[in-house]
């Protein structure tokens, strides 16, 4: 019996190709974009899971606000916090501290710059779960002079010879290779190819609360301290901020919990080991790939419907020859079931063709195995059944419905689920329209980030890292890049402009505290960069003069600039500040006002930022370049770096591309959205294609002798695409509202944002009334060029 329903299931597919085509190739992306995404969302979801501990380590995060009104949330913290809570709190089992940080490393006289070196306590490979290949564990970490390297790394540097006992140098230290790791899975949000004990650090020698630079993780005795324990670290810190740190007024500085499995998708706090993800770009692609696949299983039912009025003889035959209404429901769902079954087998192909593009699309790199994952293939096979029979129900239970009498009387009339049919079209553009003004939304707020004034200029800097080692030679390396052809200005500071994360204090004469984040430079940097001055001078050599560190700093004097927020929070006027003294650490005089600009992402407002001269804390140098031979340039400073730094590689980048790289995750949203609206209005233009072409058929007649009767072209044209072009309004207006209301949430995340304009909804409902105008229009116009003759005589 079920062969039999399959084999007059292929015969319908083979006799009606044009809907089965429809049919099959809108499931198929449905299924396609279910699979891709369902692969993405598994491994975001599984972050940090493979650790057998997982639910019991928490990442220690800092709260503070040292004075001012502006509390900063970091996931870094100081030396002490580890420690001390050990100590403190019995919940507490191990502490692991860590700081990430690029070095160059060299063997065998090879120089090379590596990202991924690590500073960790012992307790690391006890709190998480990173495979040992090579080595012991528990001693790996256990003396300064032992270094462990990750299985790709290992074979980077020794090849096929056993890499223990090995000697690498780091600057000018010298470690022994104790232990070989597997390469971190992609799915950790810690990643190493190098780790060192951590009390190499000087950091380590010293407990602080402050002078936050590292991460903390805890390992707690059970998954249920976690909320107790944050109660008592609350209360613990209050105690500590009066007794030990003497705060003051609305200063405080505390710590919070953040459980393992929750930082990738759930925390935003800046200075974490790599950039998160979001939930709310999870919840983004369950949504987008629920509604491509309802777009794909609306069609399905839409065209079950139009072709219902063919096939009444069939049904009628099979109710005379006994045929009960439970034997027609399964034939349909058959049916079903056998196309939804050929999608499948096509979204797996297919898959295979397009996971290099959505690689792309989604920043990640997976590989083929991915897709045959025994969860995915699982969720595949689950999915295509509630498919088949949620896509099949309702045409299965309308055609098994249908009365004998009626059938011999009248045949099956096509009106039959009109109603519902329009609706579902309906349906299928609201979505389509709805994807369509988010897309618009969020590729109009990245153009507005990447063309708004963000108060300096990003554009042609070459940015040149460095090292402390390097401090005595930035003088010389300036003096010689500014030499080369096409080099306009050169600078050094600390950090680049585009996301500082130095948090710090100033206080003022009168007693007043203020929470800033600051930016060590040079006297060069201003200029270079082209920061507004709007108060006061910029830095210069006789600023310089006056750091002066003899007598053990009892006459050193900083030169300060403040952006216009922090003098604002102090309650002055660019102008008031001018000459006042505040102090960080050492006293100096606020020799200038710059104009707000943007140090973070457009995600967080301007806060205030503080400006100081200081050579000691240099990590990079901008040069700024004409921009007209940038190549030439870049050969020229590569040269000149191996001339003058043998001793570390040649690193450039550019300073818009690291600007760009804070949006990426919006730049991933936008791909997404942009990909999915186009394929929605496809598959519902499809759809509608179809709808459309078998409306034409049923009125074949009527259309004859409307034009026998004198109807012209248009008025042809015009009858069949009312019914269908007033639809698309109809869904314009249902997914205006919707549109505006998502949009201005996901605006929301953004301190500074576009507004919605009217005309996107416009643009929106036009753009899909012509896309629909035009599918319906081709089978309109076939249908009015037809011979009226040929019509009257087949009907």
């Amino acid at each position: 019996m079920i062969k039999n329903y399959f084999k007059i299931a292929w015969r319908n597919l083979k006799k009606n190709r044009l809907y089965a085509f429809i049919n099959i190739i809108g499931l198929t992306a449905g299924i396609v974009s279910c699979l891709l995404i369902g692969v993405y969302i598994k491994h975001e979801l599984s972050y940090d899971r493979f650790n057998k501990n997982a639910d019991r380590i928490v990442r220690v995060t800092m709260d503070y606000n040292f004075g001012g009104g502006y509390a900063q949330k970091v996931a870094v913290t100081g030396t002490k916090v580890g420690p001390q809570f050990k100590r403190t709190f019995p919940e507490v089992e191990e502490f692991v501290r860590m700081f990430k940080h690029s070095r160059v490393v060299s063997y065998k006289n090879q120089l090379f710059k590596e990202e991924n070196f690590m500073y960790a306590e012992a307790s690391f490979f006890k709190i998480f779960s990173f495979n040992i290949i090579e080595g012991d564990a528990t001693t790996a970490l256990i003396t300064k002079d032992k270094i462990v390297i990750s299985e790709t790394t290992a074979k980077k540097y020794f090849g096929s010879e056993d890499p223990i006992g090995k000697v690498l140098k780091v600057g000018d230290k010298s470690f022994m290779v104790s232990a070989v790791a597997a390469d971190s899975p992609s799915s950790s949000q810690i990643h190493f190819d190098f780790m060192v004990p951590f009390n190499v650090l000087d950091a380590a020698q010293q407990e602080q609360y402050d002078s936050a630079n590292y991460i903390t993780y805890l390992l707690l005795k059970s998954a249920a301290d976690i909320q107790p324990l944050q109660k008592q670290i609350t209360a613990y810190m209050k105690v500590v901020d009066k007794n030990e740190l003497k705060t003051t007024g609305n200063e405080y500085l505390t710590f919070n919990l953040e459980p393992l499995t929750s930082v990738h998708l759930h925390s935003n706090l800046p200075d974490g080991f790599e950039p998160n993800g979001s939930i709310t770009y999870i919840y983004i692609l369950i949504i987008v790939a629920i509604l491509i696949l309802v777009i794909a299983g609306v069609n399905y039912i839409n065209l079950s419907i139009a072709q219902s009025a063919g096939r009444g003889a069939e049904i009628g035959i099979r109710k005379v020859l006994g045929a009960a209404k439970q034997q027609l429901f399964k034939q349909f769902i058959g049916e079903s079931l056998l196309v939804t079954a050929i999608a499948v087998l096509f979204a797996i192909g297919l898959s295979f063709l397009i996971l290099p593009f959505f690689n792309q699309l989604s920043g990640q790199e997976f590989h083929f195995y991915a897709l045959f994952d025994p969860v995915i293939l699982l969720c595949l096979v689950i999915l295509g059944v509630i498919i088949g029979f949620l896509a099949g129900a309702y045409p299965a239970l309308l055609l098994s419905n249908i009365k004998l009498a009626k059938i011999l009387k009248s045949g099956f009339s096509f009106t039959s689920g009109q109603g519902v049919r329009r609706s579902l079209i309906v349906f299928q553009f609201v979505i389509s329209i709805f994807l369509i003004i988010t897309t618009v939304v969020i590729l109009q707020q990245l153009s507005y980030i990447r063309s708004k004034d963000i108060g300096y200029n990003k554009s042609n800097v070459v940015v040149l890292p460095i090292s402390y080692s390097m401090l005595p030679q930035v003088a010389t390396l300036k003096k010689e890049i500014s030499n080369i052809t096409g080099v306009e200005n050169v600078a050094s500071a600390n950090a680049e402009p585009v996301d500082v994360k130095w948090g710090d204090a100033i206080h003022t004469k009168d007693g007043k505290t203020l929470t800033v984040n600051a930016l060590p430079m040079d006297e060069d940097f201003v200029k270079t960069m082209q920061l507004k001055i709007v108060a006061g001078s910029d830095f210069d050599h006789t600023d310089l003069l006056q750091m002066d560190t003899s007598n053990q700093g009892k006459n050193f004097r900083y030169a300060f600039m403040l952006n216009e927020s922090a003098v604002r929070a102090l309650g002055w006027t660019p102008e008031e500040a001018i000459g006042k003294e505040i102090s960080k650490n050492y006293p100096g005089r606020i020799k200038a006002v710059v104009k707000d600009f943007n140090f973070k992402s457009f995600h967080d407002p301007i806060g205030p930022l503080l400006i100081f001269l200081d050579h000691d804390q240099t990590q990079n140098i901008f040069v700024r370049i004409t921009g007209n031979n940038t190549t030439a340039v870049v050969d020229a400073l590569a040269r000149l770096w191996k001339e003058q730094v043998p001793s570390r590689p040649f690193e450039y980048r550019f300073l818009d591309d690291e600007y760009d790289a804070l949006y990426r995750t919006e730049q991933r949203t936008a791909g997404v959205f942009t990909t999915f609206s186009a394929l929605a209005i496809l598959l519902a233009c499809l759809g509608l294609f179809a709808v459309t072409a078998y409306a034409v058929v049923q009125r074949t007649k009527e259309i004859g002798i409307r034009k026998v009767l004198g109807a012209t072209m248009s008025n042809i044209i015009l009858l069949i695409s009312k019914d269908f072009l007033y639809l698309v309004i109809i869904a314009t207006a249902i997914a205006s509202p919707i549109g505006w209301y998502m949009s201005s949430k996901w605006l929301q995340d953004f301190a500074y944002r576009i507004n919605i304009h009217w005309w996107i909804f416009i643009a929106a409902g036009a753009a899909s009334l012509l896309v629909a105008g035009v599918t319906v229009t081709i089978q309109a116009l076939k249908a009015a060029l037809a011979n009226p003759v040929k019509s009257l005589k087949s009907e």
